[in-house]
């Protein structure tokens, strides 16, 4: 299984950049969303290719035999 991180920076100026890894689909967004309603206003996302990709295959079977 994938070791799954959150990278938080802090800038002089008091921005703050979340960056998941590790993450697939939208449980990146689930990871962060404490951290963005914690900080407020979100100004910009950017979703990587991890976003877009499936969730892991052990993740997957589960859900097929529901």
């Amino acid at each position: 299984m994938l070791r799954k991180e959150l990278e938080i920076n802090i800038g002089p100026d008091g921005e703050v950049e979340i960056v998941t890894h590790g993450f697939k689909g939208p449980e990146c967004l689930e990871a962060v969303r404490p951290f963005e309603n914690a900080i407020g206003e979100v100004r910009h996302r950017e979703l990587t290719s991890e976003y877009y990709e499936r969730q892991t295959t052990e993740q997957t079977r589960r859900s097929r035999r529901r």
